[in-house]
């Protein structure tokens, strides 16, 4: 398992990944290890509105769907008053 995350991390991209295991705990663990913008333990890849979605490293960056998704389309502003 470890020499597969160590390969899996060696790639420029970062989309999703997914990991088979009989064991939930143990699949969350390595799930966690893994440089992804998702996870997914026991299930392939895919897009949820309810979910952010979006890659690291040579994937892209930001996110997608969700509250998350739509605060990348917001500028955040500061206002600060002494």
């Amino acid at each position: 398992a470890e020499e597969a995350i160590q390969l899996a991390n060696q790639t420029d991209f970062g989309l999703g990944g997914s990991v088979w295991t009989s064991n939930a705990a143990r699949g969350e663990a390595l799930a966690r290890k893994i440089h992804a913008g998702c996870v997914f333990v026991n299930g392939v890849v895919k897009s949820d509105p309810r979910l952010p979605f979006g890659g690291i490293k040579d994937s892209g960056y930001g996110r997608e769907l969700s509250y998350h998704g739509i605060r990348e389309f917001m500028n955040i502003k500061t206002v600060w008053i002494k």
